[in-house]
């Protein structure tokens, strides 16, 4: 039997007190945006670059290539301020990066010339990703102190990619530890367990979400076989500003209405920890696909930001997520980077 995840779509009365929608709906931007770094050049350089999808929709060229131009001027001016963030073992590193960023910046400035929205968007793939390359070699140690009282409770000091092959085809996710670390722990744990292997998708819902992890038999969660009881997680969300997580309280629970979430509901494959109506500490096992739909869930104007954790997202496969039902099945989950992020416990 699996746990109810009982929320309606959109509720008109409720939308004044929902937060404005948030315009990032990339996986890959949100990613970036989310770790806990402090790098204002190379973050302002990167946001430079995301904000120009909508000159790109719009076909304005003249701006695209202003903006390009712009972007490496202030790469050429900042550059010995975007180095000085690294330490000595990271240098040659980030010099390589920048150079590349550099280069990458010139083939964007190129395409922008001559007005072609393919190359422009392979240039300006490769750019963000070697941006985001170097704003991952500045994370430092883990930014906060979980709570003891979750000391047996496995997690995630870092990110991990996840592999799920499932009846329809492949997904790749990438779980994100620094914002969710017990929820993404304990995904990753579960996963290492072959715990998802065989299950099938439970409930399916166009536009909505898709949902698995209730195992065989009555428990409706992971039983931890030293104990002979449900594993539980806290609900667990991450606000910008704050130190760490709130746990097992929603955005209504605390008064932040406007809140928005560090990993928000606002694209599709967004992977969201479940819990019953009756509880928010009572998600064990059981997890969904987030099904984006823009004029149905809008990000930051939907019912499921601030009341249940996200914890990553699929970044490959999404070909695959329109495809999959309750007649489908996970064959396989593995971990393919970042295992070592993983502890089994405080």
């Amino acid at each position: 039997m699996g746990l109810v995840f009982g929320l309606v779509l959109l509720a008109s009365p409720a939308l004044a007190a929902l937060p404005q929608g948030n315009a990032v709906k990339d996986p890959a931007a949100i990613l970036r945006n989310a770790l806990p770094i402090d790098a204002p050049q190379l973050q302002d350089l990167q946001h430079r670059l995301e904000s120009t999808s909508d000159d790109l929709r719009a076909k304005r060229w003249t701006p695209l290539a202003n903006t390009v131009r712009r972007s490496q001027s202030l790469l050429s001016s900042r550059r010995n301020d975007i180095l000085s963030r690294f330490d000595a073992t990271q240098q040659d590193q980030a010099k390589a990066l920048v150079d590349r960023l550099g280069l990458q910046l010139q083939e964007l400035a190129a395409a922008a010339e001559i007005r072609e929205r393919d190359p422009f968007l392979d240039a300006r793939r490769e750019a963000l990703e070697t941006i985001g390359a170097a704003e991952a070699l500045l994370v430092g140690p883990f930014p906060f102190a979980i709570p003891a009282e979750y000391d047996d409770l496995p997690r995630l000091l870092g990110r991990a990619t996840v592999q799920v092959s499932t009846t329809r085809g492949d997904l790749t996710a990438v779980v994100d530890g620094y914002n969710a670390p017990l929820t993404a722990g304990a995904f990753v744990d579960l996963v290492q367990k072959g715990f998802y292997d065989g299950l099938p998708f439970t409930r399916a819902e166009d536009f909505y979400v898709l949902q698995t992890g209730d195992p065989e038999g009555p428990a409706q969660g992971y039983i931890d076989p030293k104990t002979g009881q449900e594993r539980t997680v806290p609900l667990e969300i991450r606000i910008p500003g704050d130190a760490m997580p709130i746990y097992n309280q929603t955005f209504e629970d605390t008064g932040r209405f406007k809140a928005e979430a560090i990993l928000p509901f606002a694209t599709v494959g967004t992977l969201g920890w479940a819990h019953s109506d009756e509880q928010l500490d009572d998600g064990s096992s059981q997890f969904f696909f987030f099904l984006y739909e823009a004029e149905l869930t809008p990000a930051g104007l939907n019912l499921v930001d601030g009341r249940y954790a996200a914890f990553g997202y699929v970044v490959d496969g999404f070909e695959v997520l329109e495809e999959l039902g309750v007649d489908d099945a996970i064959v396989r989950a593995t971990v393919s980077q970042g295992a070592e992020n993983l502890r089994a416990h405080a």
